[in-house]
């Protein structure tokens, strides 16, 4: 019952931003976001820090307004994804748009299935479900959420249109199966992993602990990997879904090196996008908690 109490908010707010216009909604999401900024201390102070360690240089106050603007794009996805059920191939094209379909289109063609290198950064659950609208089913890697009341709503809601997913306790074996099918794979690789299913591997100039299943996945499969970032656009006014051209696979034939080589590769290309985009990245994660042998916790 306590499960159930805890939910019925959250379906209160799910029904007020569906039926409230999008302009309205958004800002409705993101002044609860900015409610989150303001009384939740300990996000703030984990996204500061984060946000020290990756700018070292740069003035406090700075910090803070991107800070800020992380929490106004969580609103702004928040306002989103209650909508989903409103939208099919004609209308999607309201709420984001391709750029650079062609390189997934290159990836997709060579047969071997695709794994896209995407990140907690933008509207990430916009661009799965926008490119299942479309047609481009994919598999998602997710973690359940605790609340399943909660887990339900938000599983069918990213399954509209015929994505699915892959349990992340069940990661390697529904990778495969998915691959071999030649389906598409969404992994979310910008988290705190912990040895062996992660490897240290620089992150905004220090190492962080990065799970490198994809990059073994792509070593034994041959899968293509493509990133793909969903990322708010103010002049459009909407998400701009960008697919970056397909990363080279670095093989030597030493299989573990190259999956900690690839990983290194794919983390870099993860922070490139954050540097242009500080502000829609979720900087409150405590993206380096685990620490090498012998090293001073950060947090």
């Amino acid at each position: 019952m306590s499960e159930l109490l805890e939910f019925l908010p959250v379906w209160c707010l799910s029904g007020l931003l569906r039926v409230l216009p999008r302009g309205a909604a958004h800002r409705v999401g993101i002044a609860i976001g900015l409610g989150f900024f303001h009384f939740y201390p300990r996000l703030r102070r984990v996204g500061l820090r984060n946000l020290e360690l990756a700018f070292p240089e740069m003035p406090e106050p700075e910090r803070l307004g991107i800070l800020r603007g992380v929490f106004v794009s969580l609103g702004r996805l928040l306002a989103e994804f209650p909508k989903f059920p409103e939208y099919s191939r004609e209308n999607v094209s309201q709420i984001a748009v391709y750029d650079g379909f062609e390189n997934f289109a290159a990836a997709r063609d060579k047969d071997k299935g695709v794994l896209f290198l995407t990140a907690h950064l933008g509207g990430w659950e916009v661009g799965s479900f926008v490119h299942s609208v479309h047609g481009n089913k994919l598999q998602v890697v997710v973690r359940d959420l605790d609340n399943r009341y909660l887990n339900r709503l938000v599983r069918r809601y990213r399954t509209l249109h015929g994505n699915g997913s892959i349990d992340k306790n069940e990661f390697a074996r529904g990778l495969l199966s998915a691959l071999r099918r030649g389906d598409t794979v969404g992994i979310l690789m910008d988290t705190n992993m912990t040895p062996p299913q992660g490897a240290f591997v620089d992150f905004f100039g220090h190492l962080a602990c990065t799970a490198v299943g994809i990059a073994r996945v792509a070593l034994h499969t041959g899968a293509a990997v493509v990133p793909a970032f969903t990322i708010w656009d103010d002049s459009l006014q909407k998400y701009r879904i960008r697919f970056e051209p397909v990363l080279e696979t670095i093989r030597t034939g030493d299989d573990e090196a190259d999956a900690v080589a690839n990983t290194a590769m794919y983390t870099k290309v993860i922070e490139n996008f954050v540097r242009r985009y500080p502000d829609q990245w979720l900087w409150v994660h405590r993206r380096w908690k685990t620490r090498p042998p012998g090293e001073a916790p950060i947090y």
